[in-house]
């Protein structure tokens, strides 16, 4: 009989600690709720919600009523649920003239510009042939207006977005070299891939570059133009008798951006002082170049997925409040160059040191229902072993995912850790992590829509972010720092 009490209590007991593990709030996250609120933020009504726009502003608006509406405190400047910045853009004005052999060009018809420079340029052009057979880093080049053709030769595109990245990595490889011997301006001849990519870099050029104060491109230092001609173009340059007539004019103005904070307010005396942080982003690439009918970049997986996965973990703490206070900051103008999460870790409304770990998504309603990662998990990238610990005893006891710690690998091409808004945060030291379902052929499209999303999926990593979320929120020491964290770049 004494065992029988003894074995009772110890599955009272047991069942006691195991629900106090568990986080009491996960049916407020629910599969429908997903879905209506995705429907309507990655819809056509926010046009893609392009960064420094009206439609980046309308789904910040609507993203705020949302937190009113859950129950969420304003956490943003003066008493409301927003925080402003100001992004600075600059981009190629149409008083821009470019003449090539005394004949005019047509900006982004005949000739674009993948480095911007206010600058004049009126002289011979120097041909130097196909750039695979060259030393860039001997040439004698200073003061000269130099054409070469582009190769992809040695370049890996076997990664994400290649029309946008070949220009960057022709460059990269050639150009950079160039401009340290003092070149005064570069043209590069289109090669197949080049013509192939023509439209994607485009757009891209087109809308020049973005920063906040203090950024490298806040102010446009760059003195050397980079210049991209068609294929055909080779005939016209070739002898060393070509000439350049060029005014290049760069515009420099404002946009605003907003980053969305609301909070909970935690339940412990003290322990309501620091701050769980969740991470997403409000903005995806606007109206683009039409792929499949449809010129609308939507935006749902990147990075409606992780909004409206917040708005399920907030009904969920506002239903069931942790210890910690929570917050959730969806930042503003990540496609930018995270310039939202550089903005709020920089002027944090909460003391940054209060900041105890945070929980970042980037794309988590896609590909296989069993497959995920969190970046973050393997050093260098790892800055807490103690949350990523926490994270992981999250996934066994709920989703279950099998994780790719590949994409966390210095080697991997896309250094994908340094391309989400989690990284401000981890170079301040503070405990950082973000969790995604990985890429796919849609990625940064208009095929990246509601149709496409794999809802039972986004679910999972709901539940999944909630249950590190609660662990974190709840537990009796905040998580610590790794020592000696550093990472590669």
């Amino acid at each position: 009989m004494q065992n029988k009490i003894l074995f009772w209590a110890f599955l009272i007991v047991s069942s006691q600690l195991f629900a106090q593990n568990l986080p009491p709030a996960l049916n407020q996250i629910k599969e429908l709720d997903l879905k209506n609120d995705l429907e309507a933020l990655a819809g056509v009504n926010f046009k893609g919600r392009s960064a420094g726009t009206l439609d980046e502003l309308k789904a910040a608006m609507w993203l705020g009523e949302k937190y009113r509406a859950i129950g969420l405190k304003p956490a943003g400047d003066d008493g409301t649920y927003f925080q402003f910045f100001t992004l600075w853009r600059n981009q190629i004005s149409e008083q821009t003239s470019i003449e090539l052999n005394n004949k005019k060009l047509t900006l982004w018809q005949d000739i674009s510009i993948a480095q911007m420079a206010n600058t004049a340029l009126n002289g011979t052009i120097t041909y130097l042939g196909n750039v695979t057979d060259l030393d860039t880093n001997s040439l004698d080049v200073k003061g000269k207006i130099v054409a070469l053709e582009a190769n992809a030769k040695g370049i890996n595109l076997n990664v994400s977005l290649p029309t946008w990245r070949y220009s960057r990595y022709i460059y990269t490889k050639y150009g950079a070299a160039l401009v340290r011997r003092g070149v005064a301006a570069i043209i590069f001849i289109a090669d197949n891939t080049a013509e192939n990519a023509w439209k994607d870099a485009n757009e891209n050029f087109k809308r020049g570059n973005y920063d906040i104060d203090g950024g490298a491109n806040a102010n446009l230092t760059t003195t050397v133009p980079v210049l991209w001609l068609h294929k055909g173009s080779k005939k016209d340059l070739e002898g060393n008798l070509a000439t350049l007539k060029a005014n290049i004019v760069v515009s420099k103005y404002a946009y605003p951006s907003v980053n969305i904070i609301g909070k909970i307010d935690g339940t412990d005396p003290k322990l309501k002082s620091e701050y769980l942080l969740y991470s997403g982003h409000t903005d995806a690439h606007g109206i683009r170049n039409e792929i499949k009918g449809d010129s609308i970049c939507y935006g749902a997986d990147d990075n409606g997925s992780v909004n409206v996965a917040m708005l399920s973990n907030a009904k969920a703490f506002v239903k069931n409040p942790a210890k910690r206070s929570v917050l959730f900051v969806i930042h503003g103008a990540e496609e930018r160059g995270l310039l939202g999460s550089r903005y709020y870790s920089a002027h944090p409304t909460v003391p940054i040191g209060k900041i105890v770990a945070v929980l970042n998504g980037d794309m988590i309603g896609r590909n296989h229902i069993d497959s995920a990662t969190v970046l973050g998990s393997i050093p260098p990238h790892r800055n807490s072993e103690e949350l990523i610990n926490m994270t992981l005893e999250a996934n066994k006891e709920g989703p279950n995912f099998k994780l790719d710690y590949s994409w966390d690998d210095v080697k991997h091409i896309e250094g994908w850790y340094f391309r989400s808004d989690h990284l401000p945060y981890a170079r301040l030291g503070i405990p950082a992590l973000m969790y995604t379902t990985l890429l796919h052929p849609d990625y940064h499209t208009p095929q990246d829509n509601v149709e496409n999303i794999n809802f039972p999926k986004l679910k999972k990593m709901a539940d999944w972010m909630y249950r590190t979320g609660w662990k974190v929120a709840n537990a009796p020491k905040r998580p610590a720092t790794d020592k000696n964290f550093k990472l590669e770049r």
